[in-house]
């Protein structure tokens, strides 16, 4: 199982790349950088925090890893 430092660096490093992306189609869609930028930095917390507890939860499952419960 990996431990949390690991999962926590996963999840921001995934959400740095999705932040990016994500502020560059905003741009776009809005024709607004601050509003896109507040609006890509809202769903990447959002994201952020989703997907760690995601990650802790299957962390916590031994199916599908050969370990014996």
């Amino acid at each position: 199982m990996e431990n949390n430092k690991r999962t926590l660096t996963k999840a921001i490093s995934w959400q740095l790349i999705g932040f990016f992306m994500m502020a560059v189609v905003n741009y776009f869609y809005m024709g607004n950088f601050s509003q896109g930028l507040g609006l890509s930095a809202l769903l990447t917390l959002i994201g952020l925090v989703s997907y760690y507890l995601h990650e802790r939860f299957w962390a916590s499952i031994r199916w599908g890893t050969g370990q014996q419960g």
